[in-house]
C-alpha cells in the first residue's frame, strides 16, 4: 500500500525501520512554509543537491508526486498536534532518477521566532515476498517426505517425495489412512502418534522406526519421523503434518556400532577356545543370521608347538584340517549342519581355497544356487542341504589375528528372506575380527597355561611310597581352580636304615613363580636329605638357600627398575620316623606343627619349637623327638587346610584332628574326606595334606652285634650275618653280604673308634649296617694295578644298590642296601 496516500489522522505508522540505526539517514529542516532551513551531508548523498543549492529554497520541487495541499495541510496540523508522521513517498534526485523513500515527519518545533519540521528519509528496501507458486514448488520438491491428514487422519495433501518414498501413487492415497495403504511401515503405531500430538498440541521430533515400502520391497529402511498439529482461523486444530526422512544409512551405522560393541562384551568372556567360538555362533544367531558355523584350524585347537599358521609362513597344505569349534541355527538342532561341533570340518565356499584363510577377503554370495556346479562337484552334501532347507545367501569371513591364520566363520541366511548385501559384510568382518582377537588370545593362553601346569605338576611327586615303615597318601589343592600348582609341596625320602623322611612346605605366593620356586626348595630338600643331614641342620640349609634365591630376585629387579619387594617367604615341617626306635625326629620353620593320631583315636599336635620361616636368616631351628606306637597316624599340612574364612587357625587345627581320629582303614579316603570336609568350596590359598601311618620293623627284620676291635672278629661277622639272610629266606644274597659285611667291619676294626655294631634290617631292600665312634667318613676311590688295597668300597659300591655314610650323635654310621630279589 503507498503509505503516501493514507489518512494523515491515522496513528504513525511503526515499521521495520524505527528498530533500525538511523543516524545514517538524510535529514532536512524545514520551515512552516516549507523552506529549507537545514541540509545535512546525508540529505546531499541522497538526493545530490548541496546544501548551498538548497537551503532558503522551498523543499515542494523535491517531490516526484502531484501536489496535493489538502493532504500536505492534514500532516502539517498531525505534527503540529505532536504526533509524527511517516509514509513512503517518491522523491526526486538531482539528476532526475525517481527514488523510493521511507520519509519520516516529526512533530513541530520552534527555531527563534518560527515554526519548523525535521524530516528524514531514507531509501525504501522493498521485503522479499513469497508467492503461492514459489512456495507450492518448495514444497512439492523438498528432499523432506511431506504430508498433512485431517482429523480423521486421511491424507488431504503429500509432496513428491513422500510419494516415491512410499512407493504408492499420490492419487492413491488422498483421502485413504496409512494403514490402509502401507501395513509394513508400522502404520498403527505411527497413527497412534498423530492421535497424541492432536489430543495434547505436542508436536513429536525425529521418531525412528524401520519398516517396509512399495518403492523397495525387498529391503527394509529406517525412517525419521516428525509430527506437529495444524491451527485454523479459530486456533482449532483443524489437522496434522508429519515429515519423513529415509535415515537407512545412519540406522545401519549405528546398529553396525552397537554390534560391533555388544559383541566386545559378550564373545570372549572366557579363555576358553571352543567356548569363545561357540559364543560368536550363539550372538550371531539371530541378530545377524539364521545359521552360523565356526571352524578352527586344526593346529589352533592343540597344545603344542606355535598353534596357527603364520600367513607369511610359506606354502600351506591343498584343503585344511579344521573342526568344528561353534555351531548355532534358529533352527532347533541344528539340522542344516553337515559336521557337528567337534568333528573334522572342511569347508570352504567355491572356487576358493586355502589361501582364503592366509590372505583372502570376506566371501559373499548374495544368491546361493544348490544346481551350481561347483558346489555339486566339491560340496555335494552343503549343496543337498542348501536346498533342502532353503539356505539362499552366504557370507565366509576368515578368522586372522596378529598375522596369524585361525579358521573361519560362515554365515547363512535361510528363514530371513532378505538377502546378505554388502553393508552386512563390513559388520560381519568387524565381528569375527573381535571374536578372532579373543579365540588368539585363549589359544595363547591354553598353550601357555598348559605347558606352565605341565611343569608345575612334575614339581610334585608323582607317587609317593614309605615303604615297609609309612602307609602314605596325600592330596593336593591348587588355589588356581583350573588345574595349576601354587606353593605348597610336600614329600616323602626314602632314607638309609629304612628310615623316611616326611616333609611339607608352603612358599609365600601363587602361581608359576611360587611352583618354580618350590620346585628349587623341593630339589634342595631331597639333595638335603639325601646327605643324611638331621632335621635341624636341613632346615638351616634351606634357609641359606632361600637367602641366596632373595637376593636373586633383588638383583633381578633393580636391574629392571622395579621397587617392588624383593623377600621370598617360605614355610617348612621335616620329620624322619625310624621303625625300628619307633621314633620320629622333627623340626619346623614357622610352619604350623604336625597332628599326631594314637591308635586308640586321639588327636594331639606336638609342641614343637616353631622355628623362624624360611628366608630370614641368623636364627636357630631345633629338632624335637617323639615316639609312635605301631598304627599311629601322623599329618603334615599346610595353613591353606586349617585357615577358614569364618574361623581362626586353631578351630581349623582341631577340625582337621577330629576328622583323622575316624576309624578309617583307606588312607587314600580319610585325606581326601578331611580335604572336602575343612575346605567344601575354594579358598585363595594352596592346600596340601600328607599324611602317614606308622609300622614298625620288628625283631624278626632286624639283628644286631656288638663288634670285637679284632681282625679275627671279621670271620665270626661274616658267618653270623650268613646265618641269619640263610634264615630270612635270601640265599641269593648271601654271597654279596659276605663280601660287604667283610669289607665294612674290616674297614671300621682297622680304621676308626670303638664302639662297633654290625646290623642287618630286612624291609623293602637288605641293608647292611656298620657304626662306629668316628666322626671320619670313607671315600670311595679307585686303586692303582700296584696297590694293595683300596678296592673295597669300590666292589661294594658295584655289588649293592646304594650305599653311603651318615653322621650320629655317637659317630657315624656305613651303609649297604641290595635289592632283594
Amino acid at each position: 500500500m503507498d503509505s503516501a496516500r493514507q489518512d494523515p489522522d491515522a496513528p504513525a505508522s511503526q515499521g521495520p525501520g524505527e528498530a533500525l540505526d538511523a543516524s545514517t539517514d538524510a535529514a532536512v529542516v524545514v520551515s512552516g512554509d516549507g523552506v529549507v532551513v537545514g541540509w545535512t551531508r546525508g540529505a546531499e548523498a541522497l538526493l545530490g543537491h548541496r546544501a548551498a543549492e538548497m537551503v532558503g529554497h522551498r523543499a515542494d520541487h523535491l517531490l516526484a508526486m502531484p501536489r496535493d495541499p489538502v493532504r500536505a495541510t492534514g500532516v502539517a496540523e498531525r505534527c503540529r498536534s505532536g504526533m509524527g508522521w511517516s509514509g513512503l513517498v517518491p522523491v526526486r534526485h538531482r539528476d532526475g532518477r525517481r527514488i523510493e523513500v521511507d520519509l519520516r515527519v516529526s512533530a513541530s518545533f520552534r527555531i527563534g521566532e518560527g515554526e519548523c519540521f525535521l524530516i528524514s528519509a531514507r531509501p525504501h528496501r522493498r521485503q522479499w515476498t513469497v508467492g503461492p507458486t514459489f512456495l507450492d514448488g518448495f514444497l512439492t520438491r523438498s528432499p523432506v517426505g511431506m504430508a498433512v491428514l485431517d482429523l480423521q487422519l486421511r491424507y488431504v495433501w503429500m509432496n513428491d517425495t513422500l510419494e516415491h518414498l512410499g512407493g504408492v501413487p499420490r492419487e492413491h492415497r488422498l483421502g485413504r489412512r496409512l494403514t490402509e495403504l502401507l501395513p509394513g511401515m508400522q502404520a498403527e503405531t505411527i497413527e497412534g502418534l498423530m492421535r497424541k500430538v492432536l489430543a495434547t498440541g505436542e508436536p513429536v521430533i525425529d521418531y525412528e522406526y524401520l519398516g517396509w515400502s512399495w518403492a523397495d520391497p525387498h529391503r527394509r529402511h529406517a525412517y525419521s519421523t516428525s509430527f506437529f498439529p495444524l491451527l485454523g482461523v479459530d486456533n482449532s486444530y483443524t489437522g496434522v503434518c508429519y515429515m519423513v526422512l529415509d535415515v537407512t544409512e545412519r540406522w545401519n551405522a549405528r546398529q553396525l556400532l552397537s554390534l560391533v560393541n555388544e559383541a566386545g562384551t559378550t564373545i570372549g568372556r572366557s579363555l576358553d577356545v571352543m567356548r569363545t567360538a561357540q559364543e560368536l555362533a550363539d550372538f550371531a544367531v539371530p541378530r545377524f543370521a539364521d545359521f552360523v558355523i565356526v571352524d578352527l584350524l586344526e593346529s589352533v585347537l592343540s597344545t603344542e608347538g606355535h598353534g596357527a599358521w603364520l600367513s607369511d609362513a610359506g606354502p600351506a597344505p591343498a584343503k585344511p584340517t579344521m573342526r568344528r569349534a561353534g555351531l548355532s541355527s534358529v533352527r532347533e538342532g541344528c539340522p542344516e549342519a553337515v559336521a557337528r561341533v567337534g568333528d573334522r570340518a572342511d569347508f570352504l565356499p567355491p572356487p576358493h581355497d586355502v589361501h582364503l584363510l592366509t590372505n583372502g577377503e570376506p566371501v559373499l554370495i548374495q544368491v546361493l544356487d544348490p544346481t551350481d556346479d561347483l558346489w555339486i562337484a566339491e560340496e555335494p552334501a552343503r549343496a543337498e542341504s542348501i536346498r533342502r532347507y532353503g539356505l539362499h545367501s552366504l557370507i565366509s569371513v576368515p578368522m586372522r589375528a596378529r598375522n596369524t591364520a585361525l579358521g573361519l566363520t560362515t554365515f547363512v541366511r535361510s528363514v530371513n528372506p532378505i538377502s546378505f548385501q554388502p553393508d552386512d559384510v563390513l559388520l560381519a568382518r568387524e565381528v569375527v575380527a573381535r571374536a578372532a582377537l579373543c579365540v588368539d588370545n585363549a589359544r595363547r593362553y591354553t598353550r601357555e597355561h598348559t605347558a606352565a601346569v605341565t611343569l608345575q605338576r612334575s614339581l610334585l611327586p608323582h607317587a609317593l611310597t614309605g615303604g615297609t615303615a609309612l602307609e602314605v597318601a596325600s592330596s593336593y589343592l591348587p588355589a588356581d581352580p583350573s588345574g595349576g600348582v601354587g606353593g605348597d609341596w610336600f614329600d616323602v625320602i626314602q632314607l638309609s636304615g629304612a628310615r623316611v623322611g616326611l616333609v611339607v612346605g608352603d612358599v609365600v605366593g601363587h602361581g608359576i613363580t611360587a611352583a618354580a620356586t618350590m620346585g628349587r626348595l623341593r630339589t634342595a630338600v631331597q639333595t638335603l636329605a639325601d646327605m643324611e643331614m638331621p632335621p635341624d641342620e636341613l632346615l638351616a640349609h634351606l634357609d641359606d638357600l632361600v637367602l641366596r634365591l632373595s637376593e636373586e630376585r633383588t638383583h633381578e629387579r633393580e636391574s629392571d627398575r622395579s621397587t617392588t619387594a624383593s623377600f621370598l617367604g617360605a614355610t617348612c615341617l621335616y620329620a624322619v620316623y625310624d621303625p625300628v626306635t619307633r621314633r620320629c625326629a622333627m623340626a619346623r620353620a614357622g610352619h604350623p606343627p604336625p597332628v599326631v593320631v594314637t591308635p586308640d583315636g586321639q588327636f594331639s599336635f606336638p609342641e614343637l619349637p616353631a622355628g623362624p620361616p624360611l628366608g630370614l636368616g641368623g636364627m636357630a631351628f631345633e629338632t624335637h623327638e617323639i615316639e609312635l606306637a605301631e598304627n599311629s597316624l601322623i599329618g603334615l599340612y599346610t595353613d591353606g587346610l586349617v585357615e577358614g574364612g569364618h574361623y581362626d587357625m586353631e578351630v581349623g587345627m582341631t577340625r582337621l584332628g577330629e576328622l583323622l581320629a575316624r576309624s578309617d582303614p583307606d588312607l587314600e579316603s580319610l585325606c581326601s574326606a578331611a580335604v572336602r570336609q575343612l575346605v567344601p568350596v575354594p579358598q585363595p590359598d594352596d592346600i596340601a595334606l600328607l599324611l602317614a601311618r606308622t609300622h614298625t620293623l620288628g625283631d624278626d627284620h632286624v639283628v644286631s652285634w656288638e663288634v670285637p676291635v679284632d681282625p679275627a672278629a671279621v670271620s665270626d661277622m661274616r658267618a653270623r650275618a650268613t646265618r641269619v639272610v640263610e634264615g630270612w629266606g635270601l640265599g641269593e644274597l648271601v654271597m654279596t653280604t659276605e663280601l660287604i659285611v667283610s669289607e665294612l667291619v674290616t674297614n671300621a676294626i682297622r680304621y676308626a673308634e670303638p664302639p662297633i655294631r654290625l646290623r642287618l634290617l630286612r624291609d623293602s631292600r637288605l641293608t647292611c649296617e656298620v657304626a662306629d665312634a668316628s666322626s671320619t667318613a670313607p671315600r670311595l676311590r679307585h686303586a692303582r694295578s700296584m696297590d694293595e688295597g683300596g678296592r673295597g668300597l669300590f666292589l661294594v659300591a658295584q655289588l649293592t644298590h646304594r650305599w653311603g655314610a651318615r653322621h650320629t650323635p655317637d659317630g657315624k654310621v656305613i651303609w649297604a642296601e641290595q635289592e632283594i630279589p
